[in-house]
């Protein structure tokens, strides 16, 4: 649990929470378990500071210096402000930072490891070196984001880099699962892809060339459409071809 006196202190505002920082250098403050929900924290130091387990849920921590701040084990960061916070090397083990603005954030070495980061703001944020095992790494802003040495397995296991966090599942399930490596073979090897305007008196055409490729071993699929009309749906058909 947090230790009171830190939490009172930090509660008298960001001037009089890092006159105290200054004052005290050897402490490490204990806001674990601490409810700090909407707090404004911009500009605070917490570098070091334990905030395992806290609710930091829309908290304002622009511009705060977390450097090696444990935020590990389901800490509340969802929607909250993190712009600019310097969270360089900071343990962030299954922190909750759903909807959090992390733009221009340092992130790098943090470990992020089982964190929720959907619809997260990484806008100009770097992530060189993160730990990223096991992200949810849905719907996110990485425009200009630094992404360079991502560590994509756990500490027990021979580390493996990318330097996309959006592909690195992907990339891990190549590695670890033989079925994906499976299905992926037998598509570039016995797939056939059948593109095309299939109207009424076609599709019977179509369901023979169908049968007579499974028949010979071949994998058909099949992508039905009208003239295409937009460069997005064009590029698709490309895509896939």
């Amino acid at each position: 649990m947090a230790n009171n006196e830190h939490v009172a202190i930090l509660k008298q505002g960001v001037k009089a929470w890092n006159a105290w920082r200054r004052e005290n250098p050897d402490i490490r403050p204990d806001l674990s378990n601490a409810d700090l929900r909407g707090a404004d924290l911009s500009g605070a130091n917490l570098a070091r500071a334990n905030l395992r387990e806290a609710f930091l849920f829309k908290a304002n921590l622009g511009s705060a210096d977390l450097v090696e701040a444990n935020l590990r084990d389901h800490a509340d960061l969802s929607g909250a402000d993190l712009a600019r916070a310097n969270l360089r090397e900071a343990f962030l083990f299954k922190a909750n930072l759903t909807g959090a603005d992390l733009s221009g954030a340092d992130l790098s070495g943090a470990d992020l490891s089982l964190a929720p980061l959907v619809s997260a703001d990484l806008t100009d944020a770097d992530l060189t070196g993160c730990r990223i095992f096991g992200v949810s790494a849905w719907n996110l802003k990485l425009a200009r984001a630094k992404q360079q040495n991502l560590v994509i397995t756990p500490p027990e296991e021979p580390t493996v880099t990318v330097d996309n966090i959006e592909v690195a599942q992907f990339v891990y399930l190549l590695l670890h699962n033989e079925k994906i490596r499976d299905v992926i073979d037998t598509i570039g090897k016995k797939g056939v892809l059948l593109l095309g305007r299939f109207t009424e008196g076609r599709m019977v055409v179509l369901e023979r060339l169908r049968e007579k490729l499974r028949d010979l071993g071949f994998v058909p699929m099949v992508f039905n459409f009208d003239k295409p009309e937009t460069k997005d749906f064009t590029e698709t058909v490309r895509l896939l071809a």
